[in-house]
């Protein structure tokens, strides 16, 4: 989720649940080995659990890249197979990888070889004109071979020509069973479902099949959601009791980011869908998406707008939802 889940996205999130894996935006190879690491690899220590996803196909530059990642103190690495984007194409990696399991493999194996931490992948079941149910297995009975240990799997297919990367988020059609069929057939491999899955409800409902859920947009649109995670999921109590509160509770994170130079509209972007559904959200929203951007916004926006959302037991029961 390119520009969606940077640091202060996860800052955020993590304040909403504390057992959830947060990723990183894909950061590619050639980033990591030349670009600003101190800047593209910076985390709060506070969002860990937390997973790095890296776009990249040669096995020497990826095992490169998962020993630095491992040593700047992430808790997994990700390979991501399934990106769209022509960047991705021109790069060989992301959903093109679909086309070459053995590169996948040889990928996981070296990263594997590199790093003392989980090393996962996430794809699509299949791209362009493939036979889902060949390319899929083609592609785990890969990956398990390099060792991976777990597969995230977005039930869809991508279509590299003719559909753009936006279109690729919805058009082609979900096919969980085709990931549920995956799981019978590795029991052994930790296999997540990724893809058209925008509530707890949903999750759980999969959960008996699979081994895990992967949440995005439904998650990022509104991230109130994600205060139900540890009590519905883990059964244990919400970091904090509302929305309101994790609003609140951003303020000092703001400040100090601020004071470093960080403009406002960097943190609170993410925070637009926090009270979707309660009486005063779209004032909310609109507060912060005028008021933040204008310079020197300071966090008094944050308040001001808090302000304007509905208070008591309607809200509570809105969010708790």
């Amino acid at each position: 989720m390119m520009e969606w889940t940077d640091r202060h996205c996860r800052y955020f999130h993590r304040l909403l649940t504390r057992r959830a894996l947060l990723y990183t935006e894909m950061i590619t190879t050639g980033a990591v080995l030349h670009g600003e690491r101190s800047r593209l690899l910076r985390y709060d220590a506070a969002e860990h659990p937390l997973t790095v996803q890296l776009g990249g196909s040669d096995p020497h530059a990826l095992a490169a890249c998962a020993r630095i990642c491992a040593d700047a103190g992430f808790d997994e690495i990700n390979l991501n197979v399934g990106c769209p984007s022509d960047r991705v194409q021109d790069g060989r990696f992301g959903a093109c990888l679909m086309a070459e399991p053995a590169l996948v493999g040889d990928c996981v194996a070296a990263m594997k070889a590199a790093a003392a931490i989980p090393v996962t992948v996430k794809c699509r079941i299949g791209i362009d004109d493939q036979d889902p149910e060949e390319a899929l297995d083609a592609l785990a009975a890969a990956a398990v071979a390099g060792g991976v240990d777990a597969l995230i799997v977005h039930a869809r297919k991508a279509w590299l020509q003719g559909l753009s990367p936006r279109e690729n988020r919805d058009v082609p059609p979900l096919d969980h069973a085709r990931v549920f069929r995956l799981k019978q057939r590795h029991p052994a491999l930790a296999v997540v479902l990724n893809g058209g899955i925008d509530t707890l409800e949903q999750a759980a409902a999969h959960l008996g099949r699979v081994d895990g859920v992967m949440m995005g947009r439904g998650a990022y649109k509104e991230p109130w959601r994600l205060l139900a995670v540890d009590p519905t999921l883990y059964g244990v109590a919400a970091p904090l009791a509302s929305a309101r509160e994790a609003a609140a509770a951003m303020i000092p994170y703001i400040e100090r980011e601020l004071a470093n130079g960080v403009r406002l509209n960097a943190i609170v972007r993410h925070m637009l869908g926090l009270f979707t559904g309660v009486p005063g959200a779209r004032a909310f929203r609109r507060h912060l998406a005028n008021a933040a951007v204008r310079p020197g916004a300071g966090a008094v926006v944050l308040r001001d707008a808090l302000a304007l959302v509905a208070d008591g037991a309607a809200f509570a029961g809105s969010a708790a939802a």
